[in-house]
């Protein structure tokens, strides 16, 4: 008989010690939604954290302990690509911004523990895009995207560069100008988040989105973004996050106000309700009676929807309405990026690219 689908990760996240009474075959399925959702490191990190990594089983203690140590190994060669990104930009003289994984990596961040990432992102001012490549190239990075239309693609209408990897590290690095395309509907102004950023200790020309900009920019991406299959992970970083800088004075307000100020009251308030209903982050009761105020306008299906597409990906932990959830969310990501004459054609672009 084929065990009742549990999502195993999300109680690891919110309670480590919950895993302590597992037996081995609930602890197999927790390596392996651990390892698909991205957070197997993490989980170790956790457990490690709270002295319980040498209490686990022998077999999955093996898998979490290599985990871990690939988190670690992982953050010293983040440093050394940030440095590579630095010397390269060195003659720009621009502030460059370490988004998401990078930042969280150099500064400590409770959102880099055991966090796996593929790609470095950076911000820059639109203005200095042209510099910022070539001198790119001119250190062996290249466009990885070499198809007209994606060119277009990126350069017209996306927030980014088409990703640039690096010809002998293999290293992938995503140049962004702004964090949503400019054709989406919401309009934060990238030029309030480059002036607000703070300095990096070591780094002349590095710097880092203020703590409540690095929240919206994570909330922002999570939930405009149409490939959901780090969600969990991506949640799991608000909520460090969000537990971690709740401790500073007046941040509520300061995190709700900057919210309003950069047009991302809606993926803040995605962030607050999912984080509080998915992973138990601790809020005031003011806050949480402003989420249940907007809640009215948040529909049963669309808690359908985000609660499966923000879980472990894994046929352990889905159901059969999982895909249609992802499906959708794919086309409201679309929808949310590009006015409806884009959408179709980009959307039959790819439906022609695919069927080719």
């Amino acid at each position: 008989m084929s065990m009742p689908k549990t999502d195993l990760v999300r109680a690891a996240l919110c309670a480590p010690g919950s895993s302590m009474g597992l037996s081995l075959p609930q602890w197999e399925t927790l390596i392996r939604q651990g390892r698909s959702a991205d957070l197997l490191g993490r989980m170790a990190v956790q457990l490690h954290t709270h002295g319980l990594l040498d209490q686990v089983p022998s077999a999955p203690r093996a898998h979490l302990q290599s985990a871990r140590i690939s988190s670690l190994a992982q953050d010293d060669s983040v440093r050394r690509e940030v440095g590579h990104i630095s010397k390269a930009l060195a003659g720009c003289e621009i502030d460059v911004i370490l988004l998401k994984g990078s930042a969280y990596t150099l500064l400590g961040s409770p959102a880099a523990q055991g966090r796996m990432f593929s790609d470095i992102d950076i911000l820059v001012p639109k203005a200095s895009l042209g510099r910022v490549e070539d001198a790119l190239m001119r250190h062996g990075w290249m466009s990885t995207n070499n198809n007209a239309y994606d060119q277009r693609y990126y350069r017209e209408w996306m927030h980014e560069l088409p990703p640039l990897q690096h010809m002998k590290r293999g290293t992938v690095l995503d140049v962004h100008h702004t964090i949503l395309p400019e054709t989406a509907r919401l309009k934060p102004d990238p030029a309030k988040l480059i002036a607000a950023s703070n300095a990096i200790a070591g780094y002349a020309n590095l710097r880092v989105l203020a703590p409540v900009d690095r929240i919206l920019h994570s909330a922002t991406h999570l939930f405009h973004n149409e490939e959901m299959s780090h969600g969990l992970r991506d949640l799991s970083d608000l909520d460090l996050m969000l537990r971690h800088h709740s401790t500073e004075p007046d941040f509520w307000h300061r995190l709700t106000d900057r919210a309003q100020e950069m047009d991302l009251l809606q993926p803040l308030f995605n962030c607050l309700r999912y984080t509080h209903k998915i992973l138990a982050t601790p809020m005031p009761d003011s806050i949480l009676a402003a989420i249940r105020t907007q809640a009215q306008w948040h529909t049963r299906w669309m808690d359908a929807l985000w609660t499966r597409a923000l879980a472990t990906h894994h046929s352990t932990a889905s159901d059969a309405f999982t895909s249609t959830a992802l499906g959708m969310l794919y086309l409201r990501a679309h929808w949310l990026r590009m006015p409806p004459w884009l959408l179709a054609y980009h959307l039959s672009v790819k439906a022609l690219r695919k069927h080719e």
